[in-house]
Formats: structure tokens, sequence, C-alpha cells
């Protein structure tokens, strides 16, 4: 008797487990159907706002009123790409992919960050 109580046990807690991991699962899933983070460039003197999704591959040019910055979309990552400033510090911080990761091109008063979905 002893040892059909024992595996009673065991199948409730493997069920419980399997349940869970069920559950985590699904949850996973349904995060997974599309990215919950943007692009977002701020430039120029007036603080201008522009987003792109990092869902779809893509290639910008942005005119910042100093130089025209180019920014690539690619796997869900964003970064400076081919920078016409002087110094090219801002393609040395490489692609963005986590929230708040940042990067700045000053001479063209641009900064990439990537953020929640607004």
């Amino acid at each position: 008797m002893k040892q059909h109580s024992k595996l009673f046990v065991n199948l409730i807690f493997v069920l419980a487990v399997l349940a869970i991991a069920g559950v985590l699962f699904a949850l996973r899933a349904a995060h997974a159907t599309g990215s919950t983070l943007e692009a977002e460039l701020i430039y120029g003197d007036a603080n201008t706002v522009q987003k792109f999704s990092l869902d779809n591959d893509a290639t910008y040019d942005v005119d910042t009123g100093y130089y025209t910055v180019h920014i690539e979309v690619k796997d869900g990552a964003a970064r400076f790409v081919d920078s016409p400033c002087p110094d090219h510090i801002c393609e040395s911080f490489g692609w963005l992919s986590a929230e708040d990761q940042t990067a700045t091109c000053l001479p063209a008063r641009a900064v990439l960050t990537i953020a929640p979905l607004s």
C-alpha cells in the first residue's frame, strides 16, 4: 500500500510540474509574437523623436539639421551605420537590442535608444 501512495504522490508532483511548464511555455509564446521594443532617435535642437520598429529590417536616413545620420535596423537590433561625422564614435556603440541601451552621435546631436513600445 505504501508503494501505491508513493507512486500517487510522485504522479501528482509530475503533473503539477508539467502544468506549470505548460503555462510558462504558453506565456512565452504569447510574448514572442512581436517585439515589445522599438528604436527611438531623438535629434536636433528641437529634440524631434522618430521611432523605428525592430520587427522590420531597414535602413533609415535622418537629417538632424547638422548631419544626415544613417540608422540600420536588422534582426531586432539597431545601430548607427556609415556616420558622416568626423570621429565615427557613434558607430562603435554597435548593435543595440536591449531596453535602455543608447548610442549617441554628438556632432549630429542625435541619440539612438531602445525603448518599450509606446
